[in-house]
């Protein structure tokens, strides 16, 4: 068209053109952007900042329910740079991962999971809800009930972003693979490493956003990702059961029955050493809010035994109250703690925190001493299977004798204190914004912007935990009205803090114990961007 004398489409002025194409839909975005070169360069400068959109469905059908979060999604500019479709387990997850990588073409990381809850706004309604679904013991509940699928689409300039599995090492026999074992976390870690260094030049990526099956025991996997990347780089994520994933490298990509020896996948997002020219700074801001709070007296590990297999492992244990002598079984323990949790609000859920100070490596890399505070849940309810006449069962392994632990009970006034202290966060991030704004209008540097956020909620919250909707997604609504916020619910949140920012250990010593696992926790990423001083 370029090349025609008085097309109707020559006539047209560039603001006129931006104007249009900006109200276009994503693939109709796409056609015009290959129109011209006049017409691409209109393109670029409508989708030229970071762009992130999301949309839920409850539509309890499969097909459905994807074809309303995509049309959402795609109902304006963008090209995909990642995806993220979380479903209720009702729905064919494989299914549901074909259908949306169709949708988004061949380029982006994709990751499809089941969840135990999602969050967003509605695809139809555009209410923002969060809804908890279905559990996986729930299975015979109705069709209806609640569950849907969540999307998260994200368009990412001056960022490389791709999904990077952990996998499990495997045996194969006459051609079959055995039952997996040892998950290469040396090598999962040292491979989110090298992608960073070859596309940054840094080891040390923006974020990393962690999806876990549930079943893997990820604090060792954490532990050395805390050793490994800097405090700069944002870790978070959720377990949720089984998932699916593409990677945007070929290499990266299992089929067949390998796909059942990998244990996490994380989706990378690193800073691109060769962006263009004008585009601006994307930054990761990590927020959590506890829903666990400590009680009773400090216990010492005495004699430690490690039971079951890969899946279901389990730590059976004697202790000593610090400072006395005299060793406690399981039953005695959990009699003790019942009587001082007297009129709280008591959960089935009860977990103890234990202090590991442990070496830690990476392949040869030195040795560090690392202190971290990790949580195993008792087993049981209330003390009937949870402790015997000998010892105090919890859940995983990674216990040694002479390791400190304390109780710990989710309550709910802890969790909305914390969401308050999240929210005063978030303001205090705008009112420095606001700073570098007036400094901006007085011919100072461009100001920071939030584009969007995510956030990975214990499905132990919502209505049911606090009394009122929404309590979670608060402190992000409340702070960036208008702004994308979508998540999910999931067992088990991950986000690296040392443990006195989360108000989980009082009177520690000066070596305070990190923490990168948490329970009844809400993990929040807000994504930020700051627009290059070439910018126009």
């Amino acid at each position: 068209m370029e090349r025609g004398k008085g097309g109707g489409a020559a006539l047209l002025s560039e603001d006129l053109l931006h104007n249009i194409i900006s109200r276009l839909p994503a693939l109709s975005y796409a056609s015009a952007a290959c129109v011209s070169r006049s017409w691409r360069r209109v393109a670029a400068a409508v989708l030229s900042r970071p762009k992130l959109a999301s949309a839920i469905s409850l539509n309890p059908s499969c097909q459905d329910a994807v074809k309303e979060v995509l049309d959402s999604v795609l109902s304006g500019p963008i090209r995909p740079h990642f995806a993220i479709a979380c479903v209720g387990v009702k729905f064919n997850l494989d299914n549901t991962h074909k259908l949306i990588t169709k949708a988004l073409g061949s380029a982006a990381p994709v990751i499809t999971s089941f969840t135990r809850g999602i969050i967003g706004n509605d695809a139809i309604s555009e209410e923002f809800k969060e809804v908890r679904g279905v559990d996986f013991a729930d299975l015979f509940l109705p069709d209806d009930k609640d569950e849907g699928i969540v999307l998260i689409v994200g368009f990412m300039p001056g960022m490389k972003i791709d999904a990077i599995p952990l996998l499990r090492e495997s045996k194969e026999l006459y051609g079959l693979i055995l039952k997996p074992c040892i998950s290469l976390v040396d090598k999962f870690v040292m491979d989110v490493r090298d992608y960073s260094a070859a596309v940054s030049g840094c080891t040390s990526p923006t974020g990393v956003v962690m999806f876990w099956d549930g079943h893997a025991d990820m604090k060792p996997v954490l532990k050395k990702m805390d050793y490994a990347m800097s405090m700069e780089t944002v870790i978070l994520g959720g377990g949720i059961g089984r998932f699916v994933y593409r990677s945007g490298h070929d290499g990266r990509n299992i089929s067949g029955s390998a796909k059942d020896s990998c244990d996490a996948i994380a989706l990378v997002f690193a800073r691109d050493n060769d962006k263009p020219e004008g585009v601006g700074e994307t930054r990761f801001h990590f927020a959590l809010s506890t829903g666990v709070v400590p009680f009773g007296p400090i216990h010492k590990a005495v004699s430690v035994k490690v039971r079951g297999n890969r899946s279901d492992r389990s730590s059976w244990l004697t202790a000593r109250k610090e400072g006395l002598n005299e060793v406690l079984d399981g039953e005695r323990i959990l009699h003790d703690i019942y009587d001082e949790i007297g009129n709280m609000n008591a959960s089935d859920d009860l977990f103890i925190g234990v202090t590991k100070r442990r070496k830690c490596s990476i392949g040869s890399e030195k040795v560090r001493w690392v202190t971290t505070l990790e949580f195993h849940g008792i087993r049981g309810d209330h003390g009937e299977k949870g402790g015997n006449e000998e010892y105090l069962f919890v859940y995983g392994d990674g216990i040694q004798t002479g390791d400190l632990f304390r109780f710990y009970l989710p309550d709910s006034e802890t969790a909305l204190s914390s969401c308050s202290r999240v929210s005063e966060e978030f303001r205090n991030l705008k009112q420095a914004w606001t700073c570098k704004n007036s400094h901006h209008l007085n011919g100072g540097d461009k100001t920071e912007e939030v584009f969007g956020g995510i956030i990975f909620a214990c499905c132990g919250r919502g209505e049911s935990f606090f009394g009122r909707a929404n309590v979670d997604s608060s402190p992000f609504l409340e702070n960036f009205p208008g702004v994308p916020l979508a998540g999910i619910m999931c067992g088990g949140e991950i986000g690296r803090v040392d443990s006195s920012s989360a108000n989980l250990h009082e009177g520690q010593e000066e070596s305070v114990p990190r923490s990168c696992v948490h329970y009844y926790g809400t993990v929040y990423l807000v994504m930020s961007y700051t627009p290059s001083p070439l910018e126009g």
